[in-house]
């Protein structure tokens, strides 16, 4: 027994020849990171040395070597290479002159380094290429219809704004489109055909080369590109087209016009006899839900508008129009007239999931300056424009304008001035505590309700 443990301890042993090298002792985090500073230094060093020395100590026996071999030509060659380093690492900027160089230039201006990820608004002046009639049908673009090219015209130009009209005259575009669609004879699934070529090239072309796309237009895509997927493969083209027609019209009706109507209804019931009703811009359900209230009830409405748009012209028209008492003000008498409002109606460009509200910009301010005022703020949304994403400020998610908006006659030759930019947002984000309530079609809902209405609406999460 104890020959076979000898033998197994044997077994065990180490070879002479193997040298176990040993064990590095464990450095803290101050020691590493001076013993990296050391060997950076060490490495500079050695850089710099091979840089004036014209190759090092380490260098010299090799080129002593090298120009004993070679005689007096090598000699000569070698001499007009060390000269053409030394004069190509004196024409380089070390990196720290380099850096010195960078703290020492102009820096952006503010707001053009915190709304540099926002894509630049589609100028048409600059982008003549991209708009004008000629190049329309060429190109990238010789695959669109005709539909699709008038109507990114005219989300380019501004003649079409608010997120009901766009979404409404996105579906009816593609309903326009349809109707000429004609798939390729050798085409296997005209589903995938539809959504690969026609579809998605459109609204692609919309949201990157005419205006970003809201976000009513991206759930009523994704909506319309579900309706497609759920298509039966062995329908024919005919009964397909009809029955996508009628789907972008269902959900016109439904989810814009039906859904307006009923929020008009819930919103009425909160205004009274002697109200003084202060509004802001033009939203096109909170145009439907006065004009009704004022069919039962008398009060007037405070139109609050502010530049480049002044949108609130065109509301201020339409009721007056309907025989309502109105007053037109711009941003900077709110706080002078606030004291004479009893309620506070606003429209909304997109809902988030926390209950902020995505609005043209200015909104915010209105609800601000009446949430202090201790008047009640009510948002008319329809439930498509609810999204799920959750934003906290006004940068992340936003829209530029374009600057052309803003700039009045002393700044023409605003382009040629360096450290001049001209910004010019769509949209705002009111915080979910300065508002109230929230007016849709399912009824008046606190903020922080937004998320249920939308898991119940949405439990595949579909919405954008």
């Amino acid at each position: 027994m104890a020959n076979e443990k000898d033998g197994g301890k044997a077994k065990k042993e180490k070879p002479e020849g193997l040298v176990v090298p040993p064990k590095k002792p464990k450095l803290t985090k101050a020691e590493r990171r001076a013993l990296q500073e050391a060997q950076r230094a060490a490495k500079a060093a050695g850089k710099g040395g091979e840089g004036k020395a014209g190759g090092g100590a380490k260098k010299q026996p090799k080129d002593q070597q090298q120009q004993q071999a070679s005689g007096g030509s090598g000699n000569k060659k070698q001499s007009a290479q060390q000269q053409q380093q030394q004069q190509q690492q004196q024409q380089q900027p070390s990196k720290k002159e380099e850096s010195q160089k960078e703290e020492h230039q102009p820096t952006k201006t503010e707001s053009e380094s915190i709304f540099s990820h926002l894509p630049p608004a589609r100028d048409m002046g600059e982008y003549e290429e991209g708009f004008s009639g000629a190049s329309l049908g060429t190109k990238q673009h010789k695959d669109l219809h005709p539909k699709v090219l008038e109507l990114g015209l005219l989300y380019a130009s501004g003649r079409i704004r608010g997120g009901n009209a766009r979404c409404r005259t996105m579906l009816e575009c593609f309903s326009d489109v349809l109707e000429d669609y004609q798939p390729p004879k050798d085409c296997r699934d005209v589903r995938a055909h539809l959504d690969q070529h026609i579809l998605k090239p459109s609204f692609s072309y919309w949201a990157e080369d005419c205006r970003p796309h809201s976000v009513s237009m991206g759930n009523a895509f994704t909506f319309l590109k579900s309706a497609v997927a759920s298509l039966d493969r062995d329908m024919s083209l005919e009964e397909m087209v009809t029955m996508l027609q009628e789907t972008t019209k269902a959900y016109v009706q439904e989810r814009l016009e039906f859904a307006d109507q009923v929020i008009s209804d819930f919103a009425s019931t909160k205004i009274v006899d002697g109200d003084v009703i202060l509004t802001y811009a033009h939203s096109s359900v909170v145009e439907l839900l006065l004009k009704k209230a004022s069919t039962e009830k008398k009060f007037r409405v405070v139109v609050a508008d502010s530049r480049p748009l002044l949108e609130g012209k065109k509301l201020l028209k339409s009721l007056r129009e309907a025989g309502i008492e109105c007053c037109y003000i711009l941003m900077n008498s709110l706080s002078y007239i606030m004291k004479d409002v009893t309620k506070v109606f606003l429209g909304a460009s997109a809902l988030m999931s926390d209950g902020s509200v995505l609005s043209r910009v200015g909104t915010a301010c209105v609800a601000l300056l009446a949430q202090s005022s201790n008047k009640p703020v009510l948002v008319c949304c329809e439930t498509y424009k609810m999204s799920n994403r959750v934003q906290l400020e006004s940068i992340t998610g936003n829209e530029l304008g374009s600057p052309q908006f803003v700039v009045s006659k002393d700044l023409q030759g605003y382009r040629d001035q360096k450290n001049l930019m001209l910004l010019n947002l769509l949209y705002d984000l009111t915080p979910s505590n300065v508002v109230s309530g929230i007016v849709t079609e399912m009824g008046i809902l606190p903020p922080t309700s937004v998320a249920v209405l939308l898991r119940e609406l949405n439990p595949e999460g579909r919405a954008n």
